[in-house]
């Protein structure tokens, strides 16, 4: 309980305040009495607000609020001159308080505040009931800001069902479409499996086809071997005969010279039975036709291999890198976002340089790399690697033109190589004598 004391017009000095000065009135009384403190002299300030006399008004509410509200309490004769100087600001409002009525038109807080200070007839009920209507404002205010978060809080809820909803639609969607991959997949892998099997199964049927004719070709050369030996032991005999028969001539028997016919008949009979039975062809092909060697008028291999080189085959690269005094001009950003374009630009940019610069150590040729102008934001500071000339296009030229400058300023015969997709700037520089080749070879050439 607070019990003021000291007396004032209205005779209100012996009421007493029992509960604590609300917030809204004290924070009004302190301005107040800010308001009248700069008008007192030091002397006729109480010792504990002399420090703050030299402050501004704002820094004297900051820093002395709690020493000027305990001041205005406690202090009478304080409460007394600044209820003076309260009365020559606000005339009207104190004579009304002093009249018992009050101000349609003012605010129940600064009147309560007023009553504060000037403590006329019935100050206590003015206060509380500035201090009630203040908490019913307060009260009624928070109703407003909790019903206006409630609309918000319901509002957002809506909105995170709809989003829910969608979501959960999307999601039901998606998973319906990969349940139907899902399924697709099964179905191809069964026929992968299908075929695999299928596959095995012939190729053990060929595995076992091929033992068989291994087999029987082992047979037949172990039967030809032991009739080639048998046909050899039967040779010896007949050149021993043969000799025989030769010496008997020598030696005039004609018996012996009989003889040696007559085994020479029978082997001959004997060859050709055993030619009959083993089915023997002619000898068509002689030792000479078995060496492997390349005929007059005949392709090589190598010949053959490099003929049949497809558009897409990084050799014709090679092929063309090889020509002496080969330039090779490549469309950069055409040739990055073809091999990796989820690379940011300066990524793609220094992946590419590395590697023609690599590219250019091993064949030699002279390589200058251009990339369009028109997508940097501020000039590149870029050492340009060993063997490449690095060209951004000016402001206003695209990279495809310059590009066709470059191999316009060419002198003609000199091999020019143009790496770019794109259709128009190949059949430009076709049309100018350059061999145009698809980005995608020159990436399977890198990699």
């Amino acid at each position: 309980m607070v019990e003021t004391h000291g007396g004032g017009p209205g005779d209100g000095a012996a009421e007493v305040l029992d509960r604590p000065l609300p917030d809204g009135v004290r924070r009004r009384v302190v301005q107040i009495v800010s308001d009248g403190f700069g008008s007192l002299t030091l002397g006729e300030l109480p010792a504990q607000l002399r420090q703050y006399a030299r402050f501004a008004p704002n820094r004297r509410v900051k820093f002395a609020g709690n020493a000027m509200a305990a001041a205005v309490e406690t202090d009478a004769l304080f409460r007394q001159r600044i209820g003076e100087k309260l009365r020559d600001a606000q005339p009207e409002l104190a004579g009304a308080l002093d009249a018992g009525s009050a101000l349609p038109a003012a605010d129940p807080l600064d009147v309560a505040a007023a009553a504060y200070v000037l403590r006329p007839h019935g100050w206590v009920k003015l206060v509380t009931a500035a201090g009630e209507e203040a908490q019913r404002a307060d009260a009624e205010r928070a109703d407003e800001e909790s019903r206006a978060e409630l609309e918000r809080l319901r509002e957002e809820l809506s909105r995170a069902r709809e989003q829910t909803k969608g979501e959960s639609e999307r999601l039901r969607a998606e998973l319906d479409a990969a349940k139907r991959e899902t399924e697709s997949l099964h179905r191809k892998l069964r026929s992968a499996l299908s075929d695999v099997k299928r596959g095995e199964a012939a190729l053990r049927k060929l595995r076992a086809e091929t033992d068989a004719a291994r087999a029987e070709a082992h047979t037949r050369v172990s039967a030809a071997e032991s009739e080639t030996r048998r046909l050899k032991t039967r040779l010896g005999e007949a050149e021993a005969a043969l000799e025989a028969t030769r010496k008997a001539a020598r030696e005039g028997r004609s018996v012996e010279d009989m003889r040696v016919r007559l085994l020479l008949d029978t082997l001959l009979d004997a060859t050709q039975g055993l030619r009959r039975e083993l089915a023997l062809p002619p000898v068509s092909v002689r030792p000479a036709e078995t060496v492997d060697a390349v005929e007059p008028g005949r392709m090589t291999p190598k010949d053959i291999a490099n003929r049949a080189l497809s558009e897409n085959d990084p050799a014709i690269l090679n092929q063309l890198l090889a020509l002496p005094q080969a330039h090779l001009v490549v469309d950069g950003y055409n040739v990055t976002k073809t091999g990796y374009p989820q690379m940011p630009l300066e990524k793609q940019r220094l992946r590419l340089l590395g590697q023609l610069s690599q590219l250019a150590a091993q064949t030699g040729a002279e390589m200058t790399c251009v990339f369009d102008g028109a997508e940097l934001v501020a000039p590149v500071l870029l050492a340009p690697p060993r063997g490449v000339r690095v060209l951004f296009s000016k402001p206003g030229v695209t990279a495809d033109e310059l590009i066709r400058q470059l191999v316009r300023a060419e002198p003609p015969g000199r091999p020019v190589i143009v790496v770019s997709t794109d259709r128009e700037v190949a059949d430009g520089v076709a049309r100018a004598g350059a061999r145009p080749v698809a980005s995608a070879v020159l990436l399977k050439r890198l990699s």
